[in-house]
Parts: structure tokens; sequence; C-alpha cells
């Protein structure tokens, strides 16, 4: 699927900066990345025999929501990581959907899914729990976005989390009828 460029990438960046931001609040956002691997267990329980079905040709099924959120974890703590340990490095962005698509989430074992996500959130929380303010000031370059520092990618994720929640409980309800 080709993708049209947005006419003010600039703009879209901020509105979706804006967008995660306002999902996650005034909630601590540890405190929300904390609870996020119990809520995608429930989620992928709950879907049991229907976690691969998409809602409708083109969006994703439960199982590929989870499997994004595991992606995003990779790619997120590798940002954290080069943030705090090189001098404004560049953060490269990808394409959700062909990722999704080309490492086939919709065929992935939800276990080791669940599994490996909550692996890495703990070591990605590990990390912000013993950062230090100066740590998470430090800023790296997205290629997308911007000047993004360790402490905007850390409460971006929280939101992120927040977000494809909501996309897998819809798809979840929209397969259940």
């Amino acid at each position: 699927m080709e993708r049209t460029p947005s006419p003010d990438p600039v703009a879209e960046a901020a509105a979706y900066q804006a967008h995660l931001l306002g999902l996650l609040g005034e909630d601590d956002p540890a405190e929300v990345q904390a609870t996020t691997p119990q809520s995608w267990g429930a989620l992928v329980a709950e879907a049991a025999a229907r976690v691969a079905e998409r809602p409708e040709p083109g969006e994703w099924s439960v199982l590929e929501c989870l499997g994004h959120a595991f992606d995003s974890e990779w790619v997120v703590g590798a940002r954290y990581r080069w943030i705090v340990a090189h001098d404004e490095p560049p953060l490269v962005g990808y394409d959700q959907d062909l990722w999704v698509d080309r490492l086939q989430h919709g065929l992935d074992d939800p276990v080791i899914l669940l599994e490996t996500f909550a692996a890495l959130r703990s070591a990605n929380l590990a990390m912000w729990a013993r950062s230090t303010e100066e740590d998470r000031a430090r800023i790296g370059m997205h290629t997308e976005r911007g000047p993004e520092s360790f402490d905007l990618t850390f409460r971006l994720q929280a939101g992120h989390d927040r977000f494809h929640l909501d996309q897998a409980r819809r798809a979840l309800a929209a397969v259940a009828g």
C-alpha cells in the first residue's frame, strides 16, 4: 500500500504527538505502561479463537494490534537507549502497516508476543526508573517529528499503549458482533 505524503508533515507530526499525549492526560506514564502487559493479556484471552480475525479487510485484528505494540516496544526501547547514550542521535521512523503485514503478525503466537512484550516493557520501565532528570531531558532527532526527549518519547509510548489497546478492543467488538 502506497501512502500519500502529508501536505504538512510538521503539522501532522505535532497532531500525532498531541493526540497521544491527550490520551495519557495527567496520568503517570510509568504507571500506564506498567499495566499494559496485563491489559494485553486479558484482551487476548477475551478474544480467544477470534484473536487473529480482522474486523474488515485492511483493519488490524487483536493479534495484529498486539504485534504492532510488540514492534513498537522494540523500537522505542532502542530509541530510549540511543537518546541517553548518544548526542542527538537520529531516530528513524517506520511504516507500522508494512511491519504488521510483512512481519506477518496475524500469524504470530500470541503467547510468545505477550511474554516478549512483557519482558521488553519491564526492561524499558527499569531504564526509566534509574534514569536521571538529565537523561530524561536528552533528545534524539526523529526523522519525521524532529527533536524528541527521552521524557517525551516515554510519555508518547504510554499514550500509544492506550490508543492501540482501544483499537484492539474495537476490533474484538466488531468481530464478536
